[in-house]
């Protein structure tokens, strides 16, 4: 609905119901000396001036399609059908809201439906929910989960490896239990998994771009009663094994890359994905598909109620509409692409990746630390990565992600990512110009 302004008249009468002399007296609560008197803003400017200032402060971001860009660690530079937002961007999809009335909400209810049934066979899992905020909190809410349901064991093994930002929403989302993180390092299937063990998380591939299987770990976690949960690169998804085909109980992922742009940080959208054993532990929503009274194909939210989210211990979080734009434009890229689409992609970033790692591997001074990996290796640089990283983004290259924003102790690694976006040409001038870097 528009901004509808009370008029003065209205607002007296208002007033007087609540028994106020002034709109100042509803407010009377709040102590003096923290009553803002006003703002200090400039004055006003006009629209030209507005938009010319606007365009100045916009010129200031690096923008992807103007440079040599081969930065991941997270966020990922991939293309994007026209379809996509020209579809996401429809009124019924950006006016809806979340779907409580399935006889109101039969569209978004089934964009819902798309989006999980994709997913889910994506992911190798049973059933998929209709999102996170991203994928951190789509770990983090997948620990949570496979600690209550392990009652009586409060050890969570991390990987090393594991992007920091993940595990510092990780710790900051389980602050008030009782759960106790243990770190491993290398492949999961040696982690000291016992039967304090609720759960081994498993990244698939790791911060560094390193790819273990996940099968033997998985196996040793339910041998000795624990939950195995992967965090997945969902396009790796679509040339390699699933974590859902290795074992995997829980799976989470970061759509960003799956028709979302890279938005300075956000928004993103977390996939979390389960087997049927757990799907009424899981939090969020899950659309299911019935028939009307008519015969009719329709949709309704199923196995879980609002009600559910409230039940105190036995409460999960209730993820409403926050990301049904984000989970939309995956649905329609998922659906644009489909099953040999992506693949195709997935390969190209794959084919690319090994091709950029062979180059900068043979430049002396240079050795690439990753050994399989998908789209991100680790390089080793002969000086820091990050002078480095400046020196290249000074020619219109970002040359990949300086380990020592993270890791001080890790000054001469960089995190290179190359997708299906970078040619062959982008590729070696990245060789060129780290050859000359390294003088």
């Amino acid at each position: 609905m528009p901004f509808v302004p009370n008029t003065d008249a209205e607002r007296a009468e208002m007033l007087r119901a609540v028994g106020a002399s002034s709109v100042e007296e509803l407010f009377s609560d709040i102590p003096e000396h923290l009553h803002i008197k006003g703002l200090d803003l400039p004055d006003g400017i006009s629209e030209i001036e507005a938009l010319n200032e606007v365009d100045s402060l916009a010129e200031r971001n690096v923008q992807t399609k103007k440079m040599d860009w081969f930065l991941g660690a997270g966020a990922y530079y991939d293309y994007i059908p026209a379809a996509v937002p020209a579809l996401a961007g429809r009124g019924e999809f950006l006016t809806a809201y979340t779907p409580y009335q399935p006889e109101v909400s039969q569209g978004t209810l089934q964009a819902i439906f798309e989006y999980q049934s994709m997913a889910a066979k994506l992911l190798g899992m049973s059933v998929v929910n209709a999102s996170h905020y991203d994928g951190a909190t789509a770990l983090a809410e997948a620990v949570l989960m496979a600690w209550k349901a392990r009652d009586g064991r409060n050890r969570i093994l991390l990987p090393r490896e594991l992007h920091p930002e993940y595990a510092q929403v990780i710790e900051t989302y389980c602050t008030s239990f009782d759960i106790e993180f243990v770190r491993y390092g290398g492949a999961p299937e040696n982690a000291p998994i016992d039967d304090k063990t609720a759960a081994i998380v498993i990244a698939y591939p790791n911060f560094s771009g390193e790819i273990y299987p996940v099968k033997k770990a998985a196996d040793r976690a339910h041998e000795a009663g624990a939950l195995c949960i992967v965090q997945a690169d969902p396009l790796m998804c679509a040339l390699m094994k699933s974590p859902g085909e290795q074992g995997a109980d829980i799976v989470t992922a970061e759509g960003q890359s799956l028709g979302n742009p890279l938005n300075f940080g956000g928004p993103y959208l977390g996939i979390m994905g389960t087997t049927d054993a757990l799907v009424r532990r899981m939090p969020g929503r899950i659309v299911g598909e019935t028939k009307d009274k008519n015969g009719k194909r329709g949709f309704v939210l199923t196995l879980s109620t609002r009600e559910q989210h409230i039940r105190r211990e036995k409460a999960v979080s209730n993820i409403c509409s926050n990301q049904g734009l984000s989970m939309l434009q995956t649905c329609i890229y998922l659906a644009t692409l489909g099953k040999q689409g992506l693949r195709e992609i997935a390969r190209q970033s794959y084919d690319k990746a090994h091709y950029a790692a062979e180059l900068i591997g043979g430049i002396p001074g240079y050795s690439v630390r990753s050994s399989q990996f998908f789209r991100e290796f680790l390089v080793e640089t002969p000086r820091a990565a990050a002078q480095i990283v400046r020196a290249l983004g000074q020619r219109g290259i970002v040359p990949g992600f300086a380990l020592s924003r993270y890791y001080p102790d890790r000054r001469n690694e960089l995190l290179i990512c190359v997708t299906e976006m970078n040619t062959r040409t982008q590729i070696e001038r990245l060789a060129a110009a780290l050859r000359e870097a390294s003088r």
